[in-house]
């Protein structure tokens, strides 16, 4: 196994809670003590590591994509500097040392998961999420790879109904797999074009759009103060706080403080 350096203090099994949370995740599978994942038809194992973690394999195609799972886009010493001034999140941040929010490497496949999620327990959409995968996605070793968008685009919406998705979203993900948008050029445009260009799709919300800038984009200022988890976990810290007026006061680490938040309230 190769060795990536991480900025200390580091968790790897705090950083990927998210994605065992909820149940199982077929695609970021937690598997003996290590995370899989599916890179261009190779499993790749990250496991924890003396100021880092052991990969394998990392290469040059394989890396980028363990970045992204580890969040190493964000500047976790700027923000937690910045947090110490918010009586809050000097309590949480202290107490989360060593999570970083991991990012969702495949826009694809980001949204298709934010579709499954809209309006239902991520528990159910964990289940859902993880049925389409097995079905229409490909096992490598221990991990399945997430349905690429051509394998999708080529499915029949009442494949989809047939796995728990209501037919609303059987049209959704189907129309965004089918879409001539280029979803890895968003990468390139500032946060309102990139909302503007994926609500412009069926489906495709307000909510949706944040939380893509936030989870694969990295976007600094992105806060989906439409997330019922979000508003619950403002109302409860911070006392009734308005979720949607609260961005400015999170300012300029909207996006990191989001995540912590979330992580909070889901580990007391």
């Amino acid at each position: 196994m190769a060795f990536l350096a991480v900025p200390e203090p580091f968790d790897l099994a705090l950083t990927t809670e998210r994605f065992r949370a909820f149940g199982l995740d077929r695609a970021n599978l937690w598997h003996e003590g290590g995370l899989h994942r599916a890179v261009a038809g190779r499993e790749v194992r990250i496991e924890p590591a003396v100021g880092g973690v052991e990969v394998e394999p990392l290469d040059a195609g394989t890396e980028p994509v363990v970045r992204s799972l580890l969040g190493l886009a964000f500047d976790l010493d700027s923000f937690c500097a910045w947090s110490a001034a918010d009586d809050v999140l000097a309590a949480i941040v202290p107490r989360l040392a060593g999570f970083r929010p991991p990012l969702t490497p495949d826009p694809f496949e980001m949204l298709v998961g934010s579709i499954t999620a809209q309006q239902v327990s991520l528990f159910s959409a964990f289940a859902i999420r993880n049925r389409l995968i097995e079905r229409f996605g490909e096992c490598v070793g221990e991990v399945w790879a997430f349905p690429t968008r051509e394998r999708l685009a080529g499915v029949r919406e009442e494949e989809l109904v047939a796995l728990g998705f209501s037919r609303r979203k059987a049209e959704y993900v189907v129309g965004l797999a089918r879409a001539d948008l280029d979803l890895d050029a968003l990468a390139t445009l500032p946060d309102a074009e990139v909302k503007g260009r994926l609500t412009g799709l069926r489906g495709l919300g307000e909510w949706t759009a944040d939380w893509f800038l936030a989870r694969h984009l990295a976007r600094p200022h992105a806060w989906p103060w439409g997330d019922l988890a979000l508003r619950k976990a403002v109302a409860a810290l911070y006392r009734g706080l308005d979720v949607r007026e609260a961005g400015a006061r999170f300012h300029p680490f909207e996006n990191l403080t989001a995540h912590y938040l979330l992580l909070a309230q889901r580990v007391p």
